[in-house]
């Protein structure tokens, strides 16, 4: 099991160099938060609109496949998977609604009324609450409403992330919140500390996957007989498990922590690191134009009825 290879999550991808590596970390933060923001009071048809928009951005990048087959399969199938089952399950609408027309005798006037005004009474019966109901079954205009939300949320914020990841290196992404960052040094806010922490945090991500990665594998090489060890061996194995990639994370940190040191980085106002040369090119302000016409198109189409 590589979970480095079959789990590339929060990874970045240092080759091929893709025209989304090129574009400036700042403008692709503001296309991340496009994404996660835009959502809020949305239409069903811009959320689905967002998930089509971000495999077309995958496949126009060339990608290569191996990277986003695998993450983007599951994905799609968890969000098939939600999809499915919140459009089956009852949509909490209890409500039983009363007729404003009399029982009785009313009905042979409503039905002639009903004939001599077609038009209406056929739009009047076209309309359906329940769009599927077949046996335990039942699909109604609600529930669908919320499960292709709540599917094409959890594929949105969890791909768009992955997506940035990607495509900007660790650096890249400490220099650009940097950037936009400054002007909270006027508060006297810590803009450098709160940089160089993110830059080791995503630093950390492939290392911990690395600890359990390694971990998992000695388990499998030694061939527990698990069921001879019963539920309480196995939690007694799964714990020592735990405690120990504890330990290494741990000791990952200090070694980190004692490189740091070495090379003088006491305090980063007394040692601190260029990372890049932030400057606006061409295909920056084409993606910022973009942009633009993103929210425009948001705009125009309005929010959830």
């Amino acid at each position: 099991m590589d979970l480095l290879r079959s789990l590339p999550l929060g990874l970045y991808l240092e080759q091929p160099q893709t025209w989304l590596h090129k574009i400036d970390p700042r403008v692709k933060f503001a296309w991340l938060m496009s994404f996660l923001t835009s959502y809020v009071l949305a239409n069903n048809f811009w959320r689905v609109l967002l998930v089509v928009v971000l495999i077309i951005a995958t496949l126009i990048a060339r990608i290569p496949r191996r990277v986003w087959q695998q993450q983007m399969g599951w994905l799609l199938m968890l969000s098939f998977f939600v999809l499915a089952i919140a459009a089956i399950s009852p949509d909490g609408l209890g409500v039983d609604y009363q007729s404003r027309l009399p029982a009785n005798e009313q009905i042979l006037t409503q039905q002639a009324f009903s004939n001599n005004i077609k038009e209406p009474a056929a739009e009047k019966k076209a309309y359906s609450y329940v769009l599927f109901h077949k046996g335990p079954v039942k699909v109604t205009r609600y529930s669908l409403s919320l499960a292709v939300r709540l599917s094409t949320l959890i594929f949105t914020v969890i791909y768009s992330t992955n997506l940035y990841l990607l495509t900007t290196a660790p650096e890249e992404i400490t220099s650009g919140i940097e950037s936009l960052m400054q002007p909270l040094r006027r508060f006297k806010l810590p803009v450098t500390e709160i940089a160089l922490t993110l830059t080791l945090s995503l630093r950390f991500i492939p290392l911990v996957l690395e600890e359990v990665q390694n971990l998992f594998r000695s388990v499998m090489t030694r061939a527990i007989n698990w069921k001879k060890l019963g539920l309480k061996g196995a939690f007694k194995v799964w714990m020592t498990v735990a405690e120990r990639l504890l330990e290494n994370l741990l000791l990952r940190a200090d070694q980190m922590a004692n490189a740091m040191m070495v090379r003088g980085f006491t305090s980063p106002n007394e040692h601190r690191v260029q990372w890049h040369d932030l400057r606006l090119k061409g295909r920056d302000w084409l993606a910022i134009a973009t942009l633009i016409l993103f929210w425009g198109i948001r705009l125009a189409i309005g929010t959830q009825a």
